[in-house]
C-alpha cells in the first residue's frame, strides 16, 4: 500500500536534475516549492532505505547530492525524517538571529 512521503533535495550545481525529475514524474509527485515534492510511495521496511536504494539506481550521485525524506511512521503515527542520501551541513542562516539576553530590570 502506498504511503505519503515528502522529499527535499539539494543536488548541487551540476546535479542529475533530469534523472531525479524523471523519477519524480514516474511517481506522479506533486511540486511543493523549490526542491520539495510530495508523493505516494510504496515500500517495504524503511522508506529511507527503500528510497536510497531506488534513487542510487536511478540518478547519478555526486558528493554534493543530498535527499531528505519525511514520512509518518506506521508504528506510532509520528512524523519522521532522515537523509536518504547525503547528510546535514551548516545552515546558511546560522548567526543571523539576535540572541541578546534581556535583563529582568529592563523588560
Amino acid at each position: 500500500m502506498p504511503q505519503a512521503i515528502w522529499l527535499s533535495w539539494d543536488l548541487g550545481v551540476r546535479g542529475d536534475y533530469e534523472g531525479l525529475y524523471a523519477w519524480l514524474d514516474a511517481h506522479q509527485a506533486k511540486e511543493c516549492g523549490d526542491s520539495a515534492a510530495f508523493l505516494q510511495y510504496e515500500y517495504a521496511g524503511s522508506p529511507r532505505d527503500a528510497l536510497a536504494t531506488e534513487l542510487r539506481d536511478q540518478i547519478t550521485l555526486s558528493k554534493e547530492t543530498r535527499i531528505y525524506v519525511v514520512w509518518r511512521d506506521g508504528d506510532d503515527g509520528k512524523l519522521k525524517g532522515r537523509f536518504a542520501i547525503g547528510g546535514r551541513k551548516g545552515a546558511p542562516w546560522s548567526g543571523y538571529a539576535s540572541l541578546e539576553s534581556v535583563d529582568a530590570d529592563e523588560a
